[in-house]
């Protein structure tokens, strides 16, 4: 298929959405101006927040008040005010489904993610968004990993399926939370994907240039985020520090022995302390200290091998130092693999498209993803999955000041993502014959 007749429509979008950049299950202008486009394709069912997830499996919900602060600030920005109500207390999201029109058939979806970061956006006057004046206007946010296209690839994949005629059905999922591992948990348990044949997810980037396919990306790395607060009790450091229970002093060790966990004969470990804090003056034993980080494995059980070990480090640093500590463990994503049936339909589709150069039959992520929980569910009931990689040149890495889209990439996803889709579906593929 051809997106061309779109192209500005969606670039358009992808650039409005760069300039609104919203954290996770705070996606309210941005759910809202994905709605508005779902509404204008007239999609055959539209399920909007809360009818998109289930609630309690929501991971790293921000407070009421930050919810409250950014809903009041997709208000003012003009978002609709009715689609506004129905996302109300961070239900934020939607998923489309549009009938084929050629009798029964397979499922088949596409989950694309929407939130933004929170970090600040380059101001240079190279900066593409600078020169064409949509950087972000909220500070301290940007689009910093390419989710402002993944939508507008969504949205171009929605209108592609609208206007084609294929047996059984498609959903786009538009999924909230990924950049906090809080969003993939609350598609996957919702019940939405059990009717679900197959599956794919999409990234832009991921060091891949403009013109590269990578039909099904392997090696993720299952995740989990860990805090540990540690409590000692606050001296003179000068007049009785032998009276003082050094808070840091624990954190410090903990940190040092925590990357000298034993690496493991199975496969690849990582861990990170990546936010630190404590004390509170020069000359005061410091009282209390904090550390947030992460661990991950190449599978599940390497990740939780990883978070045991942590877990036992940073206790017995407390007991070291007499203090005490509080472990909290937050957001966790399995490992996951792209199934070899999708990735062949994607790999048909981009060898077929004028706007592919290369393609690549597999690479490794190196990192994690929630639609690890997607691909999951939709696996161990019998369908199959697999997570694409639509290359783009961007001049910062990912998660950088200064990372943009190259914005033709978003044509080849659209076309590539909306063929493949549409493959499956008219070869009537089926959770039997996935498998």
């Amino acid at each position: 298929m051809d997106a061309t007749p779109y192209q500005d429509e969606l670039v358009s979008l992808r650039r409005e959405l760069h300039r609104h950049p919203e954290p996770a299950w705070c996606e309210y202008y941005t759910t809202a101006r994905i709605v508005e486009e779902l509404e204008a394709l007239g999609v055959d069912e539209l399920l909007v927040g809360p009818e998109a997830l289930a609630t309690d499996a929501r991971q790293a919900v921000p407070d009421e008040a930050t919810l409250a602060e950014w809903l009041e600030r997709a208000r003012e920005t003009g978002a609709d005010r009715t689609i506004l109500d129905r996302l109300a207390g961070g239900h934020t999201g939607a998923i489309a489904t549009v009938e084929g029109g050629d009798g029964p058939g397979p499922t088949v979806a596409l989950r694309v993610d929407i939130d933004g970061l929170p970090r600040a956006e380059s101001t240079d006057d190279e900066h593409a968004p600078v020169q064409g004046g949509f950087r972000s206007d909220h500070e301290g946010y940007m689009h910093a990993c390419g989710h402002d296209a993944h939508a507008a690839i969504g949205i171009g994949v929605a209108r592609a399926l609208s206007e084609a005629t294929f047996p059984g059905r498609a959903k786009v999922i538009f999924q909230p939370a990924e950049e906090q591992i809080g969003g993939g948990p609350a598609i996957a348990e919702s019940g939405h994907l059990d009717d679900v044949d197959a599956l794919l997810a999409v990234h832009v980037g991921l060091d891949h240039p403009t013109g590269e396919v990578v039909a099904g990306v392997d090696g993720f790395l299952a995740v989990s985020h860990l805090e540990a607060t540690f409590h000692g009790e606050g001296a003179h450091a000068g007049g009785r520090p032998e009276q003082g229970r050094n808070a840091v002093q624990a954190m410090a060790t903990a940190i040092q022995n925590l990357y000298g966990i034993a690496r493991h004969s199975d496969g690849a470990t990582r861990i990170n302390a990546g936010d630190v804090a404590g004390g509170s003056a020069p000359n005061v034993i410091p009282d209390r200290a904090h550390v947030a980080g992460e661990v991950r494995g190449e599978t599940t059980a390497l990740m939780e091998y990883t978070r045991d070990r942590a877990d036992q480090v940073i206790s017995s640093a407390a007991t070291m130092h007499d203090c005490e500590v509080e472990i909290e463990h937050g957001s966790e994503a399995p490992s996951a693999e792209s199934d070899d049936l999708p990735r062949g339909y994607v790999s048909e589709a981009a060898q077929g498209n004028d706007r592919v150069e290369t393609v690549l039959e597999s690479d490794s992520l190196g990192g994690s993803e929630d639609a690890a929980f997607l691909m999951q569910r939709v696996q161990d009931r019998g369908g199959v999955a697999a997570y694409v990689g639509v290359g783009t040149d961007h001049p910062g890495g990912h998660h950088t000041a200064t990372f943009d889209v190259d914005e033709p990439s978003i044509l080849v996803g659209v076309e590539v993502l909306a063929d493949a889709l549409l493959g499956m579906a008219n070869d009537e593929i089926d959770a039997e014959s996935a498998t």
